[in-house]
């Protein structure tokens, strides 16, 4: 789990996937630059301000959104790639995420948490030393995830095939303001699996709506050709 930073305060969590990239959500860069120098990343903490021996602070050279976010749909294509100033060096601290193979799916029992530093409520932030928050979520299947959603009045979400859905029916907890971009990551035989990006969701730790994710699965081809395509 990273820090995303725009001039130097938290936006949104980001997830390393190698040495130089971090998969975000696109909607992180909505009404601000996306000049690479206003953006840092910090890794290898728990606590959002802390600078540890452990902790690296990076400067950000490239921000690619995918060209399709929100064409089709509302919070469509949701997923960015960050690509580091300077490559980091792994630690028992700073380690990446594992992408999902193509085609990897997710079941009702999947053991998968969300982490982040974002709201704990709608109306109540994160208070110091801002330690980081991690909630156990399950997989919930789009389609019956989509009829909870038709329950929102006056709303008009749709969970799409890019997207999937998590949440914990009994204690309410998902995803809230901050911790766009963060990591849903997922047990896969003792290796944690990179399945999806925080997106959106309605009213925060509502035990009938759970949070939606970018399908990170979805979009292993776009990843890996940026990847290839950039210096």
């Amino acid at each position: 789990q990273a820090s995303l930073r725009f001039q130097g305060s938290h936006i949104c969590g980001a997830v390393l996937i190698n040495s130089s990239w971090l998969l975000s959500t696109a909607h992180c860069f909505l009404k601000k630059s996306k000049a690479p120098e206003n953006y840092q990343v910090l890794l290898g903490s728990i606590q959002l301000y802390q600078h540890t021996p452990q902790t690296r602070e990076v400067s950000v050279s490239r921000i690619i959104t995918h060209p399709d976010f929100e064409k089709l749909h509302p919070f469509g294509s949701d997923i960015a790639m960050l690509q580091l100033l300077f490559p980091v060096n792994f630690t028992s601290y700073i380690i990446p995420a594992c992408l999902p193979v193509p085609g990897m799916k997710l079941s009702s029992n999947s053991s998968c948490w969300i982490p982040g530093w974002g709201m704990l409520t709608e109306e109540t932030p994160l208070l110091e030393p801002f330690h980081l928050q991690e909630g156990k979520v399950s997989f919930t299947e789009n389609i019956f995830c989509n009829m909870l959603y038709g329950l929102a009045k006056g709303k008009n979400f749709s969970v799409q095939e890019d997207m999937l859905c998590a949440g914990d029916f009994s204690t309410g907890k998902s995803i809230c303001l901050g911790d766009s971009g963060g990591p849903l990551v997922c047990d896969f035989t003792s290796s944690w699996v990179l399945m999806g990006l925080a997106s959106w969701g309605f009213d925060c730790r509502h035990p009938i709506y759970p949070s939606i994710c970018t399908n990170v699965t979805y979009f292993t081809d776009w990843i890996e050709e940026i990847q290839r395509l950039t210096p």
